[in-house]
This record gives structure tokens, sequence and C-alpha cells, in this order.
């Protein structure tokens, strides 16, 4: 082997020569002297080009939009998807403690600016339940069901549904601010701090805490406490609707889940005009809506002050809700979504939406499952579902509500949502737990606890 390495160091005779010039500094400053633009800016035409598609992305992708191809498909998944936000709207804007048409409101208006400014293709931009429920806390704690509301600048001479649409709606301009605030300073990566524990955990308690905040009015009582003291009072026709829609909405959401393969459009929505056209519930207190479209408003500056703390949480929760949605279909359909941009569109979609007296948007996983299964391609399907929601505010406005609003209940529409929360929420808690480790179910159930016996 020493033999073997002294022949490996041995010169093979070839040799390597390295020749340059030799130059001073001065005669190498002169051949190579520095080049000096003519020009100097930061917003050339590249620049700008990507600012706009960054900002716009909808520049992006209509571009490459290939019209016989997709837009039949956006126009079935646009209206089949709007038709689930009608029922989801009017539903959910009673978890919010407000009127119901008001839930119409946000799913038309911030749907407007998403599809502008929104980078995924997939998710639907509405009423979320457990946003509506954080909104609800927030107005019933300013303005409660049992007392007088909060000394606050411009309530005098306001009713309380009027007063509550205001708390409503300062709420989410504020909750739209931070969330614009937190895209423009590049924190989308915060919502990787969100584990799936938590997320478990605070879903099934909020679905503890829906359930038990709307008995009330399945019930007909006048506060939760009654339900204890005066159940005797309980409305019979209110209680057995809402269990008769309770069994029907729970059999066809096992049905819906058991052949979607084959169902073109849920059953949910084909059982809301079926509601409606047989008149199978009585005593809706909802009226018609008042006007078409309510004038703008500024955002009450007393009230934005009072629920800085109220309105973070809430556009954290929105966000990552959002996100999260819309991340499964991006990987499933493999294209690039933004973190920061999202929180840039949801926070100019709630914004835009709160100076018309919606409440606080942001996606819902069966809404968006709809939009996707039923053949959306992109945002487009936005457009037409803007259009649709359009046409029932007016339809809400203009037609006898007698045809409309009145053969579906409160105490029937609660109970859609609580069956569609519940078993969502049973979902996110019991399967993790069946393929978790011992160390994981103990904090989902400590969230859960925690969060629930808030509720009581």
């Amino acid at each position: 082997s020493k033999t073997r390495g002294d022949r490996m160091m041995q010169p093979s005779g070839k040799q390597y020569v390295v020749t340059r010039p030799l130059y001073s500094e001065d005669s190498f400053v002169e051949q190579y002297e520095k080049v000096v633009r003519k020009r100097k800016t930061l917003c050339d035409s590249k620049r700008a080009k990507n600012a706009a598609l960054s900002l716009l992305p909808i520049i992006g992708w209509l571009k490459i939009y290939r019209v016989k191809e997709w837009l039949l498909s956006d126009i079935v998944s646009g209206i089949s998807t709007g038709l689930v936000a009608v029922l989801q709207g009017l539903a959910y804007s009673l978890l919010a403690s407000i009127p119901p048409w008001y839930g119409l409101f946000t799913a038309f208006f911030p749907v407007i600016i998403y599809f502008f400014l929104g980078t995924s293709r997939h998710i639907s931009v509405g009423a979320f339940p457990v946003l509506s429920l954080m909104v609800g806390a927030t107005v019933t704690k300013l303005v409660p069901d049992d007392g007088p509301p909060v000394n606050i600048t411009g309530f005098e001479g306001l009713s309380m549904d009027q007063q509550r649409v205001i708390v409503a709606a300062s709420v989410t301009f504020l909750m739209g601010v931070f969330q614009l605030a937190l895209g423009l300073v590049q924190v989308g990566f915060i919502v990787m701090y969100l584990s799936d524990t938590l997320v478990s955990g605070f879903t099934t308690a909020a679905a503890v805490h829906i359930l038990v905040s709307q008995l009330k009015f399945i019930l007909q009582l006048k506060t939760l406490e009654y339900i204890f003291t005066q159940i005797t009072d309980t409305n019979i026709c209110d209680l057995v609707t809402a269990l008769v829609v309770m069994v029907v909405v729970f059999v066809v959401k096992e049905l819906n889940d058991r052949f979607k393969s084959k169902l073109p459009v849920p059953i949910p929505v084909l059982f809301f005009f079926l509601l409606k056209k047989f008149n199978i519930v009585i005593n809706f207190h909802v009226n018609i809506l008042p006007t078409r479209y309510e004038s703008p408003m500024a955002p009450n500056l007393d009230i934005i002050q009072r629920t800085a703390v109220e309105a973070f949480p809430i556009a954290i929760v929105g966000f990552a809700v959002a996100f999260s949605v819309a991340k499964v279909y991006a990987v499933k359909h493999d294209y690039l979504i933004d973190g920061n941009q999202e929180l840039i569109a949801f926070g100019v979609s709630n914004m835009f939406g709160a100076t018309f007296k919606s409440f606080a948007a942001s996606t819902a996983l069966s809404r968006s499952a709809v939009q996707e299964s039923t053949g959306g391609k992109t945002q487009v399907r936005t457009y037409i579902h803007s259009v649709h929601l359009s046409a029932w505010i007016e339809a809400f406005c203009c037609c006898d509500g007698s045809n409309l609003i009145e053969p579906t209940c409160i105490a029937g529409l609660l109970s859609a949502v609580i069956v569609m929360i519940v078993t969502l929420a049973i979902g996110y808690l019991l399967e993790p737990l069946q393929k978790v480790r011992l160390s994981r179910k103990v904090p989902i159930w400590g969230v859960y606890l925690n969060c629930g016996a808030a509720s009581f």
C-alpha cells in the first residue's frame, strides 16, 4: 500500500498554468468602470406587474380561464352553493343574535371583494357558526336580552335589534382591520401555531355552547334560566317542529354522506324548499326585509373601543378556519394559496361587508364541500353566487313574505343548525381520539371541558 501511495503522489508530467495581467488599483477601476443606470426607479413595469398579480390574484387565473370547460360547472356550482348560503345565512345570523335577513347580507357583500382578492378557488365565503357564536356573545354582552344595554354613544332611540346590528357590524369591521393589518405585516404563518388539538376541542365545545344557548328559542322561553323554572310554558308547536326537523336533517345528512357521489346537490337544500312549500312549520317571527339594501354606515367608535379584546380572537379564528379549508382544496387540486394575501382578502371583505351591516365572514366546510363537489373550478362561481344571492334578496323584499319567509320558523332553522354543528363537532372530537395516543387525548378533552364549562 505504501508503494501504491508513493506512485499516486508522483507528478504525471502535465502542468496547469494560470496567467493573468497585473493591475494597479487605478488601472483596474479604469478598465472595469462601474456602470451607472441612466434611470433609477423602484416601480418598473415588471415590479408593477408582480404587485398587481399579488394584490389582485384574479388577474392571474382569469387570463387562463377555460370558458368552454369550466363555465358551465361554475354556473351549476354557484347556484347550488347560493342555495346553501341562503339557508345557512338565515340560520347562523340567529347565533349572532341579530335578525335573520342580515345573514343574507353576510353571504353577499364579503363575497364580492373576495372574488377579486382571494387566492383560493374553492372556498365559499360567508357565515361560519363558531364565528357567529363569538359575535353573538359580544352582541349580547353589550345589548343583553333581559336588561338595559350598555351606555353607548349612538344608541339613543334605537330598538334592540338595531342596536345589536350596529354592535355586530362594528365588531366585524374591527375584525377586518385586524386581519388586514396582519396581512400587511406578513404574519400569515400564525395559523401554523393552531394545533389540531386546539381546533378539535374548541369546535366541540362551541357546539355544546350553541346547543345550550339556543334552547330558549326552541322552547320559546324568554331566557335560559326559565327552562328550569317555567318548563311548563314551553311552546309545544315549536318544540315538536324542532324535534321533527332534527330527525329529518339527521337522516338526510346520513344519506348525503352515504350517497354523496351520486347526489348532484345535497338533499338539505331540497328539504329547505319542501319546508317552505308545505307550510309544516308554525309561528315564524321573522318579518319581510325592510329594504333591499341598507345604506352604508360607519363603524361605531365607542363600540370598537369596548370590543377590541373580543375582535382579535374572532379575526384569528376566522382566518384559521378559512385558511385550513383553503389549504385542503389547494393540495387536492394542485395550486398555491398565499396566507398573507388571504388575510388581506378577508380583512377587506369583512370591512366592506360591515359597512352594509353584515357580520363576521369566513368559510364553512359544508358550504365549500358543496361548491367543490358540484364541479366548481374557480371563483367565477363566486360571481354566480353573488348574482344568485342578489336575486334572493330582491325576492325577500318584493314578494309576499308568507310565500318565502314565514313558512320557515326560527325553531326549524336552529334545529337544522344544531344537527349540522353537533355532528361536525362529534367528528372533530371522536375520530382523532380513535387514532391518537393518550398523551394527545388529554389536551383535547381539557380544551373541550374548559370551553364547554363556559356554556353554563
